[in-house]
């Protein structure tokens, strides 16, 4: 396996990115996901989020209150993935309009 194997399959899926995306600058409960992920099941969601709290992108935390909350944040490790997508999102941002012509 190389480095992009690796790399890929820790973000395998078109999800697990953009869930990455979501949790980059704050921590989201489950409900913040899923209103920024339109199309997201809640299935996949809560798969995806224990896939990646597995892995140790994700960091879940529980807090034990009267009306009990889950918080989802990105771990060190998750955030120096983020980094490393950057200039793919860049890419991505750059070449949008050719990538929509050519799929055209």
């Amino acid at each position: 396996m190389c480095g992009l194997d690796a790399a890929v399959d820790m973000i395998g899926g078109k999800w697990k990115v953009l869930l990455l995306w979501a949790m980059h600058d704050q921590p989201r409960r489950f409900g913040e996901l899923r209103r920024l992920l339109p199309g997201i099941s809640e299935k996949v969601l809560t798969q995806h989020l224990r896939e990646m709290a597995a892995d140790q992108i994700v960091r879940r935390e529980a807090f034990d209150e009267t009306v009990p909350r889950v918080e989802y944040s990105l771990s060190e490790f998750g955030l120096s993935l983020h980094e490393a997508l950057r200039p793919l999102g860049a890419w991505g941002t750059q070449h949008m309009d050719r990538i929509a012509e050519v799929r055209a």
